[in-house]
């Protein structure tokens, strides 16, 4: 596993281990190709995903594969690794940020405004003759101002520079470098080139403006995306910070006060009104109302009483509650939301591969483009200096970094909107791959319907009422399925007595059986009665109007003998009616696919208006009819909330799991909704169709500055002013189209 001292969390699975390692340096897209091909070739290394906007490497290796070797690994390419990261995932977000530093260190608002100071006068003279005025700058007083903006400000670009031709590799640095080197030296050749004793006082022309310039728009273009990137995860920061740092916990009824870290299971935490639950618990004592918003989406505060369960980070309403904890640290919902959040931000979105290859020769492919600029302009004019010039604006227009944000940068914000919703994605690809959904399956109970069934009646045929409730209960005593808890629940309440039961079995999709009393006993479905050759007939009747008022029919059987049916009954929820009509507007297909008898599963299909309705599917076969679904090409969401939904989940293209339900349907799934509102599902996809766009926005935006900017700076239509300008912007545009996301979230 991994030492106490590693600077960030190590998950292991089976035997690959997870490490997250912040890298400093990386300017473009084609730094996230080095990074990933260096890391790679360390031994034991399955995966590598690099994301340019968090600047975090997310590895997947074998136990065997130290932390230190990656980290070498990355220093050997060309990067650094801030040793300042703390542990913890609030701290792996700011990737971007700077290892702290001894000493005086400029910040990069300040270094970008000392390099405007030095490049003003260097581009008044130009401002100024659109008035009008003529003002020229001797050309030593231009060497003496452009200088320290090239070679103190500017030495960043050097050191990255060096650091990638070290690495046999190219980066937008390496342009930035070459292009203001070569304006700056011609300038400084034509300033002392031989040509008699008037050459200081001729005012040749000189391009010292364009190197200054182009270096302090770059450095203000990175300072404003460096600031863009640090909004676009807003929404995760916070979630980090909804937890409370200090504690009161009860001992002996007197209260201490903790840090919030220290807590364990078991503790008996005191929470006042106005404050924050600092874990997740049970209510012990008191009754509040709790805020749950910033967690789950709900906006409306939840009633809480003895017993309720309460999530950390949500706010107390206006009760005293002492709360019994129940989860901490990496356990906790809140730490398992944010740890989705930023894996599914880490991630890459499957277009973003291609992006990725494209940007590995694009750094060549520009320098080779700038050597037959140089060439062609000198070969066909004569003009070898303007040739230089014009070759220095195709360095610096080209748009590295603005390719490799396009994706990252809409993927984190759309990410952030979709947590603060109470949706967790659990990667980039089922955020792209939804915004393609035609078709939407869902399971009934706990998805469509509330998921708390009654009992409604019960049957008895040759036995008390009392003891078919009783066997019953004994046979369901194991279970957490919803229907065993409406048996359970109806003994309680009619005070009935129940038996110990022993080698209970669960049938899937069919029911369960047990021994009880001695006798071997089992409830289910009609097909259970079937399989087993148990006459139902006597009870039919019974069982044909219960199916009609839409309710779900169960039998208990012993030796080959009906002892009676139940009926039970879930109401559909609210919100249901809305989601598959949000669904229908979106132009999607919904599907129905249940376990439950025919007449139960078009009950409620049927008042909800869905499409298409499958009943008395088994689980196994349920991921067999997602399969069928998917046929033509059809991408299909999968929604349910069972253990028996999982194979479906996993089946589907794109899994959608209810957090009301278990964490193995949560597992399976691609997208969690934090609350059981099947609204929710629309959002997701509406969602992701937008983020998708403002992908294909800034991918389209980020190719025309590059397919158009490069060809006019290689014909003379710009220059490097102009050009500088254009690049420093390109990386804006694509994070602040992505933030544009959140004007309508």
């Amino acid at each position: 596993m991994h030492s106490p001292t590693d600077s960030s969390p190590v998950v292991a699975t089976s035997m690959v281990n997870r490490i997250k390692i912040p890298i400093g340096g990386m300017t473009c897209a084609s730094c996230v190709m080095r990074v990933e091909k260096a890391l790679h070739k360390v031994s034991g290394v399955v995966d590598v995903s690099v994301n340019l906007a968090t600047e975090i490497a997310d590895v997947m290796a074998s136990s065997t594969t130290t932390r230190s070797s990656l980290e070498t690994a990355i220093v050997g390419a060309g990067y650094t690794v801030p040793a300042a990261m703390a542990e913890g995932p609030e701290n792996l977000v700011r990737g971007w940020a700077s290892a702290a530093r001894a000493g005086f260190v400029l910040s990069d608002g300040a270094r970008v405004t000392i390099a405007a100071l030095f490049s003003l006068p260097l581009i008044a003279p130009m401002l100024l003759s659109v008035f009008g005025l003529h003002l020229m700058i001797p050309p030593l007083w231009q060497l003496v101002l452009a200088a320290p903006v090239q070679f103190w400000l500017g030495a960043r670009f050097y050191r990255s520079a060096w650091l990638a031709i070290k690495a046999f590799a190219g980066n937008m640095d390496l342009l930035v470098a070459i292009g203001t080197s070569a304006a700056f030296g011609l300038s400084v050749f034509l300033m002392f080139e031989p040509e008699g004793e008037e050459a200081m006082t001729a005012m040749p022309h000189l391009y010292f403006e364009s190197a200054a310039v182009v270096i302090t728009l770059v450095m203000f273009g990175k300072w404003l995306e460096s600031r863009a990137k640090r909004e676009t995860t807003s929404a995760l920061r916070a979630l980090q910070n909804l937890r409370p740092t200090t504690a009161q916990i009860v001992i002996g009824n007197v209260e201490h006060t903790v840090r919030a870290s220290d807590l364990s299971l078991e503790d008996v935490v005191r929470v006042r009104p106005g404050e924050r639950f600092a874990a997740d618990g049970e209510v012990l004592s008191g009754a509040t109302h709790a805020n749950e918003s910033m967690i789950t989406g709900e906006s409306l505060p939840v009633p809480k009483a003895v017993g309720d369960h309460v999530t950390g980070g949500a706010v107390n309403g206006e009760g005293l509650v002492d709360v019994r904890v129940l989860a901490v640290g990496a356990e906790s919902t809140l730490q398992r939301i944010v740890r989705l959040v930023e894996d599914a931000q880490a991630n890459k979105a499957p277009i973003q591969r291609l992006v990725d290859h494209v940007s590995a020769v694009f750094v060549p492919i520009v320098l080779v483009v700038a050597l037959a600029t140089v060439i062609a302009w000198g070969l066909v004019s004569g003009d070898w200096q303007r040739g230089l010039v014009n070759a220095v604006s195709v360095l610096v227009i080209a748009c590295p970094c603005a390719l490799g944000l396009a994706t990252p940068a809409a993927i984190m914000v759309g990410t952030g909107i979709a947590a603060t919703r109470g949706i967790l994605i659990k990667d980039a690809a089922a955020l792209e791959a939804a915004h393609d959904v035609a078709i939407v399956a869902f399971d009934k109970t706990g998805t469509l319907t509330v998921g708390n069934p009654t009992l409604v009646s019960a049957e008895p045929l040759g036995i008390s009422r009392e003891s078919l409730i009783s066997i019953a209960a004994a046979l369901q005593s194991g279970s957490e399925h919803p229907l065993a808890k409406a048996v359970l629940a109806a003994a309680g309440q009619e005070q009935i007595a129940i038996s110990a039961a022993s080698g209970i079995t669960a049938l899937p999709g069919r029911g369960v059986a047990a021994v009880v009393d001695g006798k071997r006993y089992m409830m289910g479905s009609a097909r259970l009665m079937a399989e087993q050759k148990i006459d139902i007939a006597p009870l039919s009747a019974r069982s044909d109007d219960y199916s009609g008022d839409g309710l779900t029919v169960a039998w208990l059987s012993s030796d080959n003998t009906l002892l009676g049916c139940f009926a039970f009954g879930d109401a559909i929820k609210p919100a249901s009616y809305a989601a598959v009509d949000a669904l229908h507007r979106l132009g999607i297909k919904t599907v129905l696919i249940s376990g439950d008898t025919e007449a139960a599963a078009r009950k409620v299909g049927g008042a909800l208006g869905i499409d298409q309705i499958f009943a008395g599917v088994l689980p196994a076969q349920k991921a067999e009819m997602v399969a069928t679904l998917k046929q033509g090409g059809n991408v299909v969401a999968m929604v349910g909330d069972g253990i028996n939904d999982a194979p479906a989940l996993a089946a589907a293209d794109i899994g959608i799991a209810m957090s009301n339900g278990t964490d193995v349907a949560m597992e399976a799934a691609g997208i969690t909704l934090m609350r059981g509102d099947p609204t929710l599902i629309a959002v997701a996809i509406e969602l992701s169709r937008r983020t998708t766009a403002k992908i294909k926005q800034n991918l389209f935006w980020a190719f025309c500055y590059n397919v158009i900017g490069i060809p006019l700076a290689a014909a003379g239509l710009l220059n490097p002013m102009i050009a500088g300008a254009a690049m420093a912007l390109s990386s804006v545009s694509v994070v602040s189209n992505a933030l544009l996301l959140r004007r309508r979230w």
